[in-house]
């Protein structure tokens, strides 16, 4: 089997504008599946390809920088779903060399402003009014260039394509195995099915339980065999469950 240890930079950033009255915009509540505290920050850093110390430092801020979002639990510090969301677009934009995280909280602020929602990055208006806002006034906003804005919302169209969205707010992702970013939509974290815990698209399989079977010595053909999978189905799961941030 190639080489599993795919590594994905988590990346990039993105911001906007516009005018008119925002129409204020459901949220999920705090006891939904999407708002519970579910994932460790080292977990929560394995599945969206960031090393810990960043996810800390952007759920916590420290003496010079701002949290850039609210985790579920601050104390241990746990993600929930949608905070999960939340470092999978962010870390998105760090493809976007040189860009500011600071500045894309700022940016945030701005484009949550004008849809009228204060977490921007999991509401389904993100995907459409959000994007242009904060593209186009990323010149402004986060200090970048033409060709960086364009990278930009490469980027963003990109890993938006990968989370399901309900009728408001996120409710599945996609989260990254492979190095592209077209690769399969072959992992899925539905915070409502295997308490939150990545599986293979289409089936309740968990990745972690194919995981331990090919650890333990079992290969990819015989667990494709066994799952009546594709042995690259079998390999993103284990993709998923070893990779790491580079």
């Amino acid at each position: 089997m190639p080489a599993l240890r795919c590594r994905i930079d988590a990346t990039s950033e993105a911001c906007a504008n516009t005018s008119s009255v925002p129409k204020p915009v459901h949220s999920p509540g705090v006891d939904s599946p999407e708002e519970l505290p579910a994932y460790t920050a080292v977990r929560a850093a394995q599945l969206v390809r960031l090393s810990p110390s960043t996810l800390r430092l952007w759920a916590r801020g420290d003496g010079e920088h701002a949290a850039l979002f609210t985790p579920a639990q601050h104390s241990p510090l746990t993600l929930s779903f949608s905070n999960l969301v939340e470092s999978f677009v962010l870390a998105s934009m760090r493809r976007v060399h040189g860009i500011s995280m600071q500045r894309v909280r700022k940016a945030l602020k701005f484009v949550g402003r004008e849809l009228g929602v204060e977490r921007p990055l999991i509401h389904a208006q993100f995907r459409t009014d959000g994007v242009r806002l904060f593209v186009d006034h990323a010149d402004r906003l986060l200090d970048v260039t033409s060709p960086e804005q364009a990278l930009l919302r490469e980027v963003l169209d990109a890993s938006l394509d990968r989370i399901g969205w309900g009728h408001d707010v996120a409710e599945r992702l996609y989260p990254w195995v492979r190095a592209d970013l077209g690769g399969p939509k072959s992992i899925v974290i539905d915070p409502r099915r295997g308490f939150g815990q990545p599986i293979i698209a289409d089936t309740g399989i968990e990745a972690r339980i194919v995981t331990e079977r090919y650890r333990a010595g079992e290969s990819v053909a015989e667990l494709a065999q066994d799952y009546r999978l594709e042995p690259g189905q079998i390999e993103d799961a284990i993709r998923c469950e070893t990779s790491e941030a580079a």
